[in-house]
């Protein structure tokens, strides 16, 4: 496995747009099939994998396609070390409003 925290944000686009290509292929799919399934249309499908105009959405649809729900799904998962990491974190998850300030203040 690589290491991406040195890698520039354009490289870390390409890997996965590589992957991306690569696990379509090993499915034995067009890019039809891809877009088909996916609800996006073919060029878009080429243009992720070719790391062109990646939009998120259309990103996690072809991924939803080719098997990579797993993956979406520890896409940004809570780093909980230490119990003051766990109540930080549910702390955060409240919701809280800021008061207004009157105009008298």
């Amino acid at each position: 496995m690589v290491d991406l925290s040195l890698s520039k944000p354009s490289e870390i686009v390409k890997r996965i747009c590589e992957r991306l290509r690569t696990d379509r292929l090993a499915l034995e799919m067009t890019q039809a099939d891809v877009s088909e399934r996916a609800g996006i249309g073919t060029n878009t499908v080429s243009n992720l994998e070719a790391g062109r105009n990646v939009g998120f959405e259309n990103l996690v649809r072809a991924a939803m396609v080719l098997g990579r729900s797993k993956e979406l799904e520890n896409l940004f998962l809570p780093k909980l070390e230490t119990l003051d990491d766990i109540l930080r974190y549910e702390n955060s998850a409240k919701r809280y409003r800021i008061k207004r300030k009157s105009d008298n203040a």
